[in-house]
């Protein structure tokens, strides 16, 4: 018989440092969970990727207090700052530029994240990536 599902829980957890501290530790701990065991399972399962690099994590908890967790990759606005080289977003998405992007540089992306989009085919995933760019204030070059 499979086993009751009792909820879900999203983080956002940087790849390979996933530690009991906070907001890991409270958000595990409040629901009953073994925190070390999934610290030490997400650094093993993400030690293959690049060191504090945002990874959102859907935990699905069941009714034993056992868990299973699924990664998926990175947010698009981690890649597009890496692709821009810059530190942040905009301040003010639409008036002032922060940086450049190219359309190829989007392509990369949206062929990295393809599986995780909205989106069935390439074209329509690198549109949706070329607007994140512009709503972060990047400029999107050919």
């Amino acid at each position: 018989m499979a086993k009751k599902i009792a909820g879900y829980l999203k983080l956002q957890v940087p790849a390979g440092s996933a530690t009991p501290s906070p907001p890991i530790g409270p958000a595990l701990g409040q629901r009953g969970l073994n925190i070390m065991e999934f610290c030490k399972a997400f650094n093993a399962a993400s030690q293959e990727m690049e060191k504090g690099m945002p990874v959102p994590v859907v935990i699905t908890i069941y009714s034993d207090k056992s868990f299973t967790f699924a990664m998926k990759t990175p947010p698009a606005s981690y890649y597009l700052m890496k692709a821009a080289k810059i530190q942040k977003g905009g301040s003010t998405p639409g008036r002032a530029k922060s940086g450049t992007v190219t359309v190829a540089q989007c392509r990369e992306i949206a062929e990295a994240k393809l599986k995780d989009l909205n989106a069935t085919d390439l074209d329509a995933a690198t549109k949706i990536i070329m607007g994140s760019a512009r709503s972060m204030g990047l400029e999107v070059v050919e």
